[in-house]
């Protein structure tokens, strides 16, 4: 009788700890998902901003970071 309450015991804190471990982990990616949403949304903005300002600067940002090559001119 005692060896069983202590195997739920044990398997309680293995569980417990599991799941700290998964939910911290999770947290982690959420977190990094959403740090990496903002950093593109402002990148996005900076772009709208720099495509209203000077198109040919943009257009040329846009070929660098799709690595399309320009055509000599």
């Amino acid at each position: 009788m005692f060896r069983t309450i202590f195997g739920y015991a044990v398997l309680a804190i293995i569980g417990f700890l599991a799941l700290k471990l998964v939910f911290g982990l999770l947290g982690f990616v959420v977190s990094l998902a959403i740090t990496l949403l903002w950093l593109a949304a402002i990148g996005f903005v900076f772009y709208l901003v720099l495509k209203l300002i000077s198109p040919g600067t943009a257009r040329r940002v846009r070929e660098v970071v799709t690595g399309r090559e320009r055509p000599a001119a």
